[in-house]
């Protein structure tokens, strides 16, 4: 099988993957990034009365046209505490902001605007109709569709939410990301590898990156290179009703690589695997059905470039979620050789030069299983199949492992 280009293996990928329908109701308090599934339509009106906008006094706009009108104040009202009665010729409610306008009264004069007198007040400023006055609604209306199905729920967005008096919220379910990890030689952290072991490492970036893009991970542990382990694990996913089921390791054709045959064998068909990219080559791609499968490189770096290229796009488009943008363009800091058949994903640091342009450096090393060089990345060059050198000060297309470290 020929190598598949990064772009034709990615669209490939995405253009199957349909987003989760499926819908729980949750708590508002528990909703935070959630996206409604429904319409999200106002319990009550609001504001719920004229309220006003300021300390002052109500009163009739009839009544105080110019300065100097002079207003008996028969009462008070306060934000939880309105004015029971109603303002008629030559009265005012003394009024606070958030209460009542009381019936009758139309508009609010400034408490500055107001010179108080033995019984009243003498107005010192004009009184505008409806002025500093929040008309019943002017925010929403009972009924009204105020947050539509597919708006994530943001902290504006929940706190309308919680102002429309919607304590539960329908949103979609999130896509349950199922995570195996498999071969003989793994141990998991806090264990003492022996002499042809290692620890497993892979899981724990890819589960949280898998978090990080919307979804929820169920972790089905280690397997050794058993084909009935693997089978059985591959069956807890699918009873589990994942929407993506992802293997770590094993998915070449090597004599104890058993993880391809044996989801072949469980009834997976297989899409596509062996990518034109380093690292991540070996990354498969098949389905169960409606259950994505991606068969990534047991490589801890491998994986996670995998992970970044394919699993997360993945996610977001199951989430109904807008993807990431991960993809800038800055300058390379070095000259950079020219490039095979295959896609590279080279590691780098990105400085500042100092005309104020970003530069990315690669690292010395960069062998896949450096995983301390990955995390002192920022930045991923992409190079593509067949590039020609690059001279120093170049434009250079990178894939950010932070998106916001550019700002």
């Amino acid at each position: 099988m020929n190598l598949l280009p990064v772009t034709e293996a990615q669209n490939r990928l995405l253009s199957r993957a349909k987003p989760v329908a499926a819908s729980e109701t949750l708590p508002l308090a528990e909703a935070e990034d959630r996206i409604l599934a429904v319409d999200l339509t106002a319990g009550l009106t609001q504001p719920p009365f004229n309220a006003s906008a300021m300390d002052g006094y109500a009163l009739r706009r009839e009544d105080a046209p110019d300065p100097g009108a002079v207003l008996k104040v028969i009462g008070t009202s306060a934000a939880g505490h309105g004015f029971e009665g109603s303002v008629g010729r030559g009265e005012a409610v003394r009024i606070f902001t958030g209460a009542p306008v009381p019936p009758g009264a139309d508009s609010v004069l400034l408490q500055e605007d107001a010179e108080k007198i033995e019984d009243g007040i003498r107005t010192n400023f004009p009184v505008r109709q409806g002025q500093h006055v929040r008309p019943r609604g002017q925010d929403f209306v009972e009924g009204e569709a105020v947050l539509t199905a597919g708006t994530v729920l943001d902290f504006s967005r929940l706190t309308v939410a919680a102002g429309m008096n919607r304590p539960d919220v329908e949103v979609l379910r999130r896509p349950l990301i199922a995570i195996l990890a498999t071969g003989d030689e793994l141990l998991p952290p806090g264990s003492t590898p022996g002499p042809s072991q290692i620890i497993a490492s892979n899981t724990f970036g890819i589960a949280a990156l898998a978090r990080k893009a919307g979804a929820v991970v169920l972790d089905l542990g280690i397997v050794p290179d058993e084909q009935a382990r693997i089978t059985a694990a591959i069956d807890t996913a699918r009873n589990a009703k994942a929407d993506v089921i992802v293997t770590l390791g094993g998915a070449s054709v090597g004599d104890h690589d058993l993880v391809q045959a044996t989801l072949i064998e469980a009834g997976m068909q297989l899409d596509f695997w062996r990518i034109a990219m380093r690292p991540g080559k070996p990354l498969m791609v098949g389905s169960f059905g409606d259950i994505h499968v991606l068969g990534l490189p047991g490589n801890p770096v491998s994986s996670l470039v995998c992970s970044l290229l394919f699993l997360e796009p993945l996610i977001r488009k199951l989430a109904s979620l807008p993807q990431v943008r991960r993809e800038a363009m800055v300058e390379a800091a070095v000259t950079l050789r020219a490039n095979d058949h295959r896609q590279d994903y080279v590691r780098a640091k990105l400085s500042k030069s100092a005309a104020g342009t970003w530069l990315a450096e690669p690292f010395g090393k960069q062998d896949s299983s450096m995983m301390k060089v990955f995390a002192q990345a920022d930045c991923l060059i992409i190079r593509p199949p067949h590039a020609p050198e690059l001279p120093a000060g170049a434009p250079c297309p990178v894939l950010l492992l932070r998106p916001d470290l550019l700002g």
